[in-house]
């Protein structure tokens, strides 16, 4: 959280501004210091719903990590924030329309469930080797547990419907984020 607090649990970061409130030229600033010091490859991050929830955290994430992505390439922005660095490509976890109705059978009605076009997702994991540490990292996150938001779900579901809910990832992948490598001058 880049040393901001839980938009739900202040008290995550006791006098620290939560997440979605962080001013963005700050929140990427941070960033874009962590990719520079990282130097990765691909960057991950949620869709612009922020997942199926919407989380006021997870939207606030995708904006700052997608202008992020772009700024860590550009020497003249933030140049104390080390060397630039582009990552070659930026992946958005998402949810297909079509993975939906599975989730509401088990996990029932929520506020509100966002999801894209099955046509928009352009890569597929099967994440089943992993499941465990998956599952295990989502309970980590004790305060969503407790307070019954989609991880205390998780938490009370049987194994074989875990596997069946949560052994594929979905992603969308977007254009390069590569900053141009040549400056071109205008004439007027």
């Amino acid at each position: 959280m880049l040393g901001y607090a839980d938009a739900r649990v202040p008290d995550s970061a006791p006098g620290s501004v939560r997440w979605c409130d962080a001013p963005l030229d700050e929140a990427m600033r941070r960033l874009v210091t962590h990719i520079r010091q990282f130097r990765p490859e691909i960057l991950v991050t949620h869709d612009a719903y922020g997942g199926l929830p919407g989380h006021p955290d997870h939207v606030h994430t995708h904006r700052v990590t997608m202008l992020a992505a772009q700024a860590a390439g550009l020497e003249r922005l933030y140049p104390d924030a080390g060397d630039p660095w582009q990552p070659r490509a930026l992946y958005l976890a998402t949810h297909p329309h079509s993975a939906v109705p599975a989730l509401k059978d088990v996990i029932g009605a929520r506020k509100a469930v966002y999801s894209v076009p099955d046509g928009q997702v352009t890569a597929t994991v099967d994440v089943s080797p992993w499941l465990d540490q998956k599952i295990a990292a989502v309970l980590a996150h004790r305060s969503e547990v407790e307070r019954g938001a989609l991880p205390g779900v998780i938490a009370g579901l049987p194994s074989d419907t875990r596997h069946r809910l949560f052994a594929t990832e979905w992603f969308i992948r977007q254009a390069s984020t590569a900053a141009p490598t040549a400056q071109t001058e205008l004439t007027v």
